[in-house]
């Protein structure tokens, strides 16, 4: 991997991981665009580190008092009826199905579903997904949106699932959880901010695993174009998180809605005409 790719792939995974669009599926797609090659999971899953910094200092507050206070439980200090306490289990529960089925099925998420056809298919229907959970919102009346502290165990479980589904290129690990949060009645912004608490668990131990996998390959790696893109996505990673936020509490998700169709629309051109390759 070169500088200049570095560069582009770290700018990518920076302004799509947190979009509903699939950072998965840009960085396969301008991967193979610059050599034919797939950057790879491994690849994805450290760079996801630096996007996943971007979640832990945005959210330091938070996230420094739900760890916090849910040790406090554990030691009987605080009742575990504390919201925060509360939202830490909620938080565990939910990454238990990524985490499992992660491990189940990893030798397919790094291979057979890294093919493009499939990508392009996944952008174009979760796309019309997204699109329909965000039409349910418009006419969901206000009093009968939730916020975050309306999130039950059940809720939990399900949003987790959602989650899932984003092993899957072109999915969206956000987009997954955002959509299901939209279809169970949340508001946009609570359905983002839980995905990004959410996702920490998920990305921390999945980037940690392929840190270990990449030790223990003789191959040496290229950590120095890994590591500036690592950390281009950080910074670009957590001005989308601001920008988002603001964002969707005001407008709703149909450009993003747009964007997915037409890109899978091209790809699906690109892919017909043998511009670019379906597998690496």
């Amino acid at each position: 991997m070169g500088w200049l790719e570095a560069v582009v792939l770290g700018l990518v995974q920076g302004l799509t991981e947190f979009l509903p669009i699939s950072s998965s599926a840009h960085l396969s797609i301008v991967g193979r665009w610059f050599g034919g090659d797939d950057p790879g999971a491994a690849f994805t899953a450290i760079t996801q580190l630096g996007t996943e910094a971007a979640v832990l200092i945005y959210f330091r507050k938070d996230i420094f008092r739900i760890i916090s206070r849910w040790c406090q439980a554990l030691v009987g200090r605080i009742p575990h009826s504390d919201p925060d306490v509360r939202m830490g289990w909620l938080v565990i529960v939910g990454s238990l199905p990524i985490g499992l089925l992660g491990l189940l099925f990893q030798d397919v998420i790094e291979g057979p579903l890294r093919n493009l056809w499939l990508t392009a298919s996944m952008l174009l229907f979760f796309g019309l997904v997204i699109g329909f959970a965000d039409h349910l919102v418009a006419r969901r009346p206000a009093e009968r949106t939730k916020e975050l502290e309306h999130l039950s165990w059940g809720d939990g479980l399900k949003f987790g699932l959602w989650q899932a589904l984003a092993l899957i290129p072109g999915v969206s690990r956000s987009g997954g959880t955002i959509a299901g949060g939209l279809f169970m009645g949340y508001s946009r912004v609570a359905a983002a901010r839980y995905s990004f608490l959410l996702a920490i668990p998920a990305v921390l131990a999945s980037g940690g695993m392929q840190l270990l996998k990449i030790a223990d390959d003789p191959v040496e790696p290229a950590w120095g174009p890994i590591a500036v893109a690592t950390l281009i996505s950080f910074v670009v990673g957590y001005a989308v998180i601001a920008w988002l936020l603001r964002y969707i509490s005001t407008h709703d998700f149909k450009p993003f809605v747009i964007y997915r169709v037409v890109l899978a629309l091209v790809l699906f051109g690109l892919l017909g005409t043998g511009v670019l390759p379906a597998t690496a």
